[in-house]
C-alpha cells in the first residue's frame, strides 16, 4: 500500500477515471420536420399534408355516373359511405399508364364532403427539414401548379407539395358535370 491517506487515495482513483473515461457522444443536430403522405401521379412524385388524407384505400368497385366529366370515374360505398371518385391523373390531364386496381385512393374530407382521388401509388410517410423547403414550382404541367405550394429535393428526387384543400376549392374540382 502506499503513503496515501484515504482522501488522497479517492482523488487518484476519481482523477485516473475522468482521465481514462470515453467521451459522451456527440450531439447530433436536432433539425425541424414537416411530414406527409407521399404519392405519385405518372413520373411527378407529390406530398400532401398528414392532416389533408384521412384515409388510404384500394380502388373498390366504382359505380359510374351519367353526365360528368371523364375524370370522375363514378362513386363507391366504403362502409356504408357514398365517395366520389376522382382520377387526378384526367383530372390533371396527365393520363396513367397503371391498372386500376395497382392504384391507390387518398380518401380527403372538406366541409363534411369525402372524396376519393385516385392516384397512381402511394409512397408512403415523408419527412423533410423544414427549412429545405423552397417556394419555387417545380417543372410541371399547368394543370397542376394552382395547388402546388412549393417543394423539397431529396436524393434528386423533387417531392412537390400540393394542397388538397386548394384542390377542393377550386372550380375545376367542383365543377364535374358535363
Amino acid at each position: 500500500m502506499s503513503d496515501m491517506t484515504p482522501i488522497q487515495l479517492l482523488r487518484d482513483i476519481a482523477l485516473r477515471c475522468r482521465t481514462q473515461a470515453a467521451g459522451l457522444p456527440e450531439q447530433q443536430e436536432v433539425r425541424e420536420t414537416w411530414s406527409g403522405i407521399g404519392f405519385r401521379l405518372v413520373d411527378h412524385y407529390f406530398v400532401a399534408a398528414m392532416d389533408e388524407i384521412t384515409e388510404i384505400l384500394n380502388v373498390p368497385s366504382v359505380t359510374r355516373l351519367p353526365n360528368v366529366k371523364p375524370w370522375v370515374q363514378g362513386v363507391s360505398n366504403v362502409r356504408g359511405r357514398l365517395i366520389p371518385l376522382i382520377d387526378l391523373d384526367l383530372l390533371f390531364e396527365t393520363p396513367s399508364q397503371e391498372s386500376m386496381r395497382n392504384r391507390r385512393i387518398l380518401v380527403i374530407e372538406q366541409h363534411d364532403q369525402i372524396d376519393g382521388l385516385i392516384v397512381d401509388s402511394v409512397e408512403g410517410m415523408q419527412y423533410f427539414p423544414v427549412d429545405d423547403f423552397s417556394g419555387d414550382v417545380p417543372a410541371l404541367p399547368d394543370t397542376i401548379k394552382p395547388f402546388v405550394r412549393g417543394h423539397y429535393v431529396r436524393d434528386n428526387q423533387i417531392w412537390t407539395v400540393i394542397s388538397m384543400g386548394d384542390l377542393y376549392e377550386h372550380d375545376i374540382f367542383q365543377e364535374v358535370a358535363v
